[in-house]
């Protein structure tokens, strides 16, 4: 009689990636198997319906009795304080190491995976804030809020597409958090293209006749093909930090975009 030792659970992996992305005490909870965190990516968009609703609430409600840019400001903080700054981390790695790398792919490598933050790093992060406060600040509270439910999750499933399209740069002994991304296979491609489409959807219906709808969904797909080449270019390969930039930049487009049609 053969015995199976699979003892995972079906949410496993999506418990994974809520763990993974945010920082909510599930662990406590459950502890998913070192595998399911293999699989997070394909459950990315759908921690960014807590994290962007996180956000989107916090400015709505936050406008009602705070001065709208103060609001903004503490929208922002919310989500950073909720995913403990993963991905504005990695956008800082990504700054400091494309900036002073060079072509050099193991300088890129090596910058990128020291905790110090540099010049390219601080002046990255300060004007992707400028702007993404900037650009929240040119639409109502309201509107504000419903992109910033579709943005979170529809650009989290457009930069998970870079696992696709090519390796990780480095080997899993070497990568920060000791797990490479699998390969999505076509159920989990579907899921994911669900969790980010959906939102989006919903929010092109709402939004149908204050914006170009396919202005909306092709420029942060533009903006993610240019970021692959340049990605591709010099290191060849993905890493964590490449993600959390890639989310970041992307849905930056989606702000900047919407920012310009209201």
């Amino acid at each position: 009689m053969r015995i199976s030792l699979n003892t995972s659970k079906w949410y496993d992996n999506i418990w994974a990636a809520m763990i993974f992305f945010t920082r909510l005490p599930l662990w406590r909870i459950h502890q998913p198997p070192h595998e399911s965190y293999r699989t997070v990516v394909e459950h990315w968009p759908l921690a960014g319906w807590i994290t962007g609703a996180v956000m989107a609430a916090t400015l709505y409600f936050g406008s009602m009795f705070l001065p709208y840019p103060v609001a903004i400001i503490m929208a922002v903080s919310s989500r950073i304080l909720l995913t403990g700054a993963l991905h504005e981390d990695g956008l800082c790695d990504f700054f400091d190491g494309f900036g002073g790398g060079g072509g050099n792919k193991a300088r890129i490598l090596e910058i990128m995976k020291d905790s110090r933050i540099g010049t390219y790093g601080v002046l990255g992060i300060v004007l992707y804030i400028a702007l993404l406060a900037a650009a929240l600040y040119s639409m109502p509270p309201k509107i504000a809020a419903f992109t910033i439910l579709a943005a979170d999750p529809y650009a989290k499933m457009i930069a998970g597409q870079i696992i696709m399209m090519m390796p990780y740069a480095r080997t899993e002994e070497e990568s920060k958090a000791k797990t490479v991304y699998r390969k999505m296979n076509v159920t989990a491609s579907l899921s994911l293209a669900a969790q980010g489409l959906l939102p989006l959807a919903a929010y092109i219906y709402i939004m149908y006749v204050h914006i170009d709808w396919q202005l909306l969904v092709f420029t942060p797909c533009i903006v993610m093909y240019f970021l692959y080449l340049m990605i591709w270019n010099k290191l060849k390969g993905y890493t964590g930090d490449c993600c959390g930039a890639l989310f970041l930049l992307v849905e930056l487009s989606i702000y900047i975009t919407v920012a310009g049609m209201i």
